[in-house]
């Protein structure tokens, strides 16, 4: 049963005891890989892939059946600066479209055989312009945190995570400026596709919010002051599934943000996540660095809703299928290597 929590010290606290993967089922997935009908290593990062699931799953031949595909959304007063080629009322627009099934989101979810769920936080309530205060308080931060944790189904087995909120780019390059350090040029892309004088004003805009609210190694703090709701609740999802032992497929730059602010409240609370992919947001790849994850796909996507994570869904289910259904060399016939 997954315990819940009502303070931040509650969240750190389930943080720091969460569960790590099973040694055992490591162990067994690793021994299977070197007797299957194949040269050893031929499948490459499919072979590391496969055993590095089994170990979450508790489970030596895994199989992926019921993957999650979950989409939050919140809007963000910083949109009032002048951040975003669109206006704040394109949450809500979208929010409907995927609810119709009418976004990529849910063709790629589709396609992965993913459920899909949207959770629309207070869209009606932007967060504060952190520019001038706190995005959040703390009781706005614990509701958004605990609507992630309760989105997660505890029979998933796999879990990616996407959003949707006008402006969240310049959230998640505070996000990244306060907590890594740097020039605000550094972690500011175009985002939704500002011209060039839309991206000196949303670097100006990132500089004075982290020049207010200061650097931070609490991810919490981080998460209060520059955050969303909707990068909260991928905060405690991302942290839910970790107590469940659900794998994760991290998505674009904002999801790996929310994910940053978990590793810096403790360093191994991303061990149950891959990254999906690398998006063409210019200071994504420094931040799969800091978070030392490798992507598995790098197709020039920026879309987010969760779209490189579901899209990497069928790259893990191919490299768990070939380990849990192929053939040993003793149960193939097949003469190995002695």
């Amino acid at each position: 049963m997954l315990p819940d929590f009502t303070t931040p010290d509650d969240f750190r606290a389930l943080l720091a005891a969460a569960p790590s993967p099973d040694g055992a089922a490591t162990e067994a997935a690793r021994s299977r890989n070197g007797q299957l009908t194949k040269p050893p290593g031929a499948l490459g990062r499919l072979e590391d892939l496969a055993i590095w699931y089994a170990g979450w799953r508790d489970d030596p031949r895994p199989s992926i059946m019921a993957p999650q595909v979950i989409v939050f959304a919140g809007n963000h007063g910083v949109a009032a600066r002048g951040v975003s080629a669109f206006p704040a009322e394109v949450t809500v627009q979208m929010v409907a479209n995927f609810r119709a099934g009418g976004a990529a989101i849910n063709q790629l979810a589709g396609a992965a055989g993913a459920r899909m769920d949207v959770h629309a936080l207070d869209l009606d309530r932007p967060t504060a312009d952190f520019t001038r205060g706190p995005a959040m308080d703390e009781r706005d931060l614990m509701v958004a945190l605990r609507t992630g944790w309760k989105a997660v189904d505890s029979q998933a087995d796999l879990l990616v995570v996407g959003e949707m909120g006008i402006a969240n780019t310049t959230a998640a390059a505070a996000i990244c400026l306060a907590l890594f350090g740097g020039e605000a040029a550094d972690w500011t892309g175009r985002g939704t596709g500002v011209d060039d004088d839309g991206l000196l004003q949303k670097r100006s805009v990132v500089a004075d919010a982290v020049e207010r609210h200061g650097a931070h190694t609490d991810g919490l703090a981080v998460l209060a002051r520059l955050g969303g709701r909707e990068i909260a609740a991928m905060a405690g999802a991302i942290a839910a599934a970790r107590q469940l032992r659900i794998p994760v497929l991290l998505d674009g730059f904002i999801c790996c943000a929310a994910a940053a602010c978990l590793q810096a409240l403790d360093a191994r609370a991303l061990d149950h996540c891959l990254a999906g992919h690398q998006s063409a947001e210019s200071a994504h790849a420094e931040l799969l660095r800091h978070l030392g994850k490798e992507p598995l796909l790098s197709l020039g996507l920026r879309l987010g809703e969760g779209s490189g994570g579901a899209l990497a869904i069928n790259i893990l289910k191919a490299a768990v299928a070939c380990h849990s259904g192929m053939a040993t060399f003793a149960e193939a016939g097949v003469a190995g290597d002695d």
